[in-house]
């Protein structure tokens, strides 16, 4: 199995970390490679940057998507992932999605523990687009600064477990998803901290995206995400464009 994870982030950093908790889930024969956002923010939080980052997603993958089996919109918030299901014909995983429904699977209900207050809008948005409003039992967030994007779990952990416990305790919480491409890999290091099944998003994404494979769905034909009819598009990347348009990909 080849799987694509696209970091819409700009972030080198971020990318490494992401790449380090997928590959650690991955199955013997799954191999992850991974691209990065070649512009935007290091770091997405707000919905106007989400709008560049899921932009950069669909071009990612129109240049590469022949070449996987699945791909991951690798950010919290999902950015692009309606538009990528419904252009490319492979199965698109997004890391939230995957997390929550992850989470799902292991208790009632789930409470998402993250870094920052500003991320609080946008990760209530996706929790509603996603339909699991009635699933979350609440989002933490810490109201604390920090020094460095890519070193925020190593400067936060206490706090960010410290959080996590009063979700369990407070919001009744059955499981507990870490939430933000920063957080990747944490869970694994603060599991034996928190009563609770604890999920890293980035690690249950590349388990769905090789549960897709494996169950080798049909493209949609009807439906929503259906390809959408042939038009011409001017004035975005090429690869993209041609996409959209259903012309031949070049």
């Amino acid at each position: 199995m080849r799987v694509l994870l696209i970091n819409p982030n700009t972030s080198e950093g971020l990318t490494d970390r992401l790449a380090a908790a997928a590959r650690g889930a991955a199955a013997a024969g799954t191999t992850v490679d991974c691209a990065t956002a070649p512009r935007g923010v290091p770091y997405i939080s707000t919905r106007s940057e989400a709008l560049v980052g899921g932009l950069c997603a669909l071009e990612i993958l129109a240049e590469r998507h022949q070449d996987y089996d699945a791909a991951i919109v690798a950010a919290f918030g999902d950015p692009g992932l309606g538009a990528a299901r419904e252009l490319f014909d492979i199965p698109i995983v997004g890391m939230s999605e995957a997390g929550m429904l992850t989470a799902c699977m292991l208790g009632g209900r789930f409470a998402i523990v993250t870094f920052a207050q500003a991320l609080g809008p946008w990760y209530r948005e996706c929790v509603a687009w996603h339909r699991l409003e009635s699933r979350c039992a609440g989002i933490r967030m810490l109201d604390s600064t920090f020094r460095s994007i890519t070193e925020v779990q190593e400067e936060k952990e206490s706090l960010l477990v410290d959080l996590a416990n009063r979700a369990v305790a407070e919001d009744e919480a059955d499981v507990v998803v870490l939430a933000g491409a920063p957080l990747a890999g944490l869970a694994a290091k603060v599991r034996d901290r928190i009563p609770v099944p604890v999920v890293d998003c980035a690690a249950a994404a590349v388990k769905q995206a090789e549960a897709l494979i494996a169950l080798n769905p049909r493209s949609a034909e009807a439906g929503s995400f259906r390809r959408p009819g042939a038009k011409e598009s001017i004035g975005i990347h090429p690869a993209l464009a041609a996409r959209i348009a259903h012309r031949p990909w070049s």
